[in-house]
């Protein structure tokens, strides 16, 4: 690991920490109230008090400085910040105590190649083939005229996150607009990981960061959130209200993900063969 790198690795360590940190209260952490803050959630000392580590020691953390960390005072502060499953797995990747997960794949000129037969036999559902940051590289009718029409995007920009970020009419499908925004940034930081300066990764988180204020500002949350099986509801252009179950596969050794979309009522199921 490069020392540019490692350095990057430790700053977003930190501010994971600070922004889980300013989200519990002190009498979510079972502390007396001591009237009104100039800061939301703890502070730093009643964190490293909590979890019996020093007071520099936590500071040294967040301020993103090379320290060692071990994986018992890990769950410690994970306990005191109240985290989920997946962001104590997030803090274990960042802080290095775990097996780091694989980068963004690399392009694999034979694989939408081989998945397109799959996805065309699943007609009239929307299927596509994606990379983990949300790039497109195969889909099917359904899912060609789902948002828009697929094959007027240059295919160096079918990215379902840049799309979503940039372009209000594809935007606007989304009945559930924030929300979906809300998790897509969240996922994209899962699956993007320790893998901060990896070329994909910082091509297309700066380049939402410029061009979407909203991204900029989820991206700074810090939030993240493991692959689900998801209904949303769309507006499709061609016959109106979808309500669709999300459902994606992983493909080993790639990073890539299959993901189809059921009808979860007879009236998508419907619209959904009278759109082909």
């Amino acid at each position: 690991m490069t020392a540019s790198r490692s350095a990057a690795i430790r700053r977003e360590l930190g501010d994971f920490l600070r922004s889980r940190r300013e989200r519990v209260t002190p009498r979510q952490a079972g502390l007396p109230s001591t009237g009104r803050r100039r800061t939301p959630g703890l502070r730093r000392e009643e964190v490293a008090v909590l979890a019996g580590v020093g007071v520099t020691w936590y500071t040294w953390l967040e301020q993103g400085r090379p320290i060692n960390v071990s994986t018992q005072v890990l769950r410690a502060v994970a306990r005191v910040l109240q985290l989920d499953d997946v962001e104590q797995r997030h803090l274990h990747q960042l802080a290095g105590s775990s097996t780091p997960k694989d980068g963004p794949a690399e392009d694999d000129p034979g694989l939408p190649a081989a998945f397109q037969p799959v996805l065309d036999q699943l007609d009239p559902f929307p299927a596509c083939l994606q990379t983990p940051l949300f790039d497109v590289v195969a889909y099917n009718r359904a899912y060609r005229f789902l948002f828009t029409d697929m094959d007027l995007i240059p295919p160096g920009e079918r990215n379902c996150a840049v799309q979503f970020f940039t372009d209000p009419d594809w935007r606007s499908r989304y009945v559930d607009g924030d929300l979906v925004a809300a998790r897509m940034v969240a996922r994209m930081r899962t699956e993007i990981g320790t893998e901060l300066e990896a070329a994909a990764a910082v091509g297309i988180v700066e380049d939402l960061r410029e061009r979407s204020e909203e991204f900029a500002r989820l991206w700074a949350r810090h939030d993240v959130l493991p692959r689900q099986y998801e209904t949303k509801r769309l507006d499709s252009p061609l016959v109106g209200r979808l309500q669709l179950n999300f459902v994606s596969t992983h493909v080993p050794d790639t990073g890539h993900r299959m993901t189809v979309m059921t009808p979860a009522d007879e009236s998508t199921a419907q619209r959904l063969a009278r759109m082909l």
